[in-house]
């Protein structure tokens, strides 16, 4: 037996949440079983949890977009028994049995193996949020976005991907302009390597078709008005890369920027992409995100103090990454 997190829905129709012993027996399907260390508490875990947008797909389920760990059983390609790894995306604590609980059953297609250089517990850290970070940089790159082509501005900058981007683009050498709506975050982001700190009221109003152009590039995470505020903003042949919707999800902007301007808007999807891409993310996590950093960000919980922190994560009380030690 084991302890998981579960969410399940009664007669009524009522969804709770809450920690359950499960048996081998009653996991999923799957060619690979993971004797799981970390999950992390991610913006879609918390809705998940708290049941505030239909994010899971069938109960019950075991919720947790991201796990790590070792393989205990099965595995494949080079993910073989006893080989660390982590799962992130794939539909993983929406369609199918995620990461909140001490193992899990998996297909072997999801692993991607650790490097060398990366704990299971900064792995977790990192998790789908710093991973989805590593993307959106590659997007830039592959854009033509360097740091010689001028500031890049980050959104949601304290949150969980905001956070992991300020780190991974100021290691990198870009000058950051971190956006957030808690001023006393301004600290903590500039650790991080924030070289101006600019208030989410800034960029909040209706926007414009074109404004004064500010950034070669940048990192989304919000949606709706601050970014269609960039998008205005963004100099000539620049990029944003946008991988969230905490505002929501409609964008009320202009074609301007991209006609006139030559402004691209690269949509990042971190849930079903390529083995080799992944492996290029890990890789590059591995090298560009200073590991005092990540520590810096990052704060470890209980499996039982998930549902707790899941709605702390929802009304935005949350700075960084959230670890969750499974068996704690």
């Amino acid at each position: 037996m084991f302890n998981a997190l579960v969410v399940d829905k009664d007669s009524d129709g009522a969804v709770a949440a809450g920690i359950t012993e499960i048996d081998d027996s009653q996991l999923p399907e799957g060619d690979t079983t993971i004797a799981v260390e970390y999950s992390t508490i991610n913006y879609k875990d918390g809705l998940a949890i708290a049941n505030r947008s239909p994010i899971i797909r069938s109960f019950p389920m075991v919720p947790g977009i991201d796990l790590t760990g070792t393989v205990a059983a099965g595995g494949g390609r080079d993910c073989g028994v006893g080989t660390r790894v982590t799962v992130n995306g794939w539909g993983v604590g929406e369609q199918y049995w995620g990461g909140l609980a001490q193992r899990a059953r998996m297909t072997s297609e999801w692993l991607v193996p650790l490097p060398e250089s990366i704990s299971t517990l900064q792995a977790a850290a990192i998790g789908t949020a710093g991973y989805t970070s590593m993307l959106c940089v590659l997007a830039l790159e592959e854009h033509h976005v360097v740091p010689a082509s001028g500031p890049i501005v980050v959104t949601g900058a304290a949150g969980g991907v905001g956070s992991v981007a300020v780190a991974i683009l100021a290691k990198l050498g870009y000058e950051v302009h971190a956006v957030t709506g808690r001023p006393n975050e301004a600290d903590y982001l500039r650790a991080l390597g924030a070289a101006e700190i600019i208030p989410r009221d800034d960029l909040n109003g209706d926007p414009r078709p074109l404004g004064k152009p500010r950034w070669a590039g940048g990192v989304d995470a919000v949606g709706s008005r601050i970014l269609a505020n960039v998008l205005s903003m963004t100099k000539d042949n620049g990029c944003i890369a946008a991988c969230g919707l905490a505002q929501g999800m409609d964008l009320p902007a202009s074609v301007a920027p991209f006609i006139l301007r030559g402004v691209t808007l690269a949509g990042v999807n971190s849930v079903s992409v390529p083995y080799e891409r992944r492996l290029v993310a890990w890789q590059r996590l591995a090298t560009d995100l200073d590991a005092a950093k990540l520590d810096a960000m990052t704060t470890v919980v209980a499996l039982g103090d998930v549902i707790r922190v899941a709605h702390e994560i929802l009304d935005g009380t949350v700075r960084g990454r959230v670890v969750v030690d499974v068996n704690a």
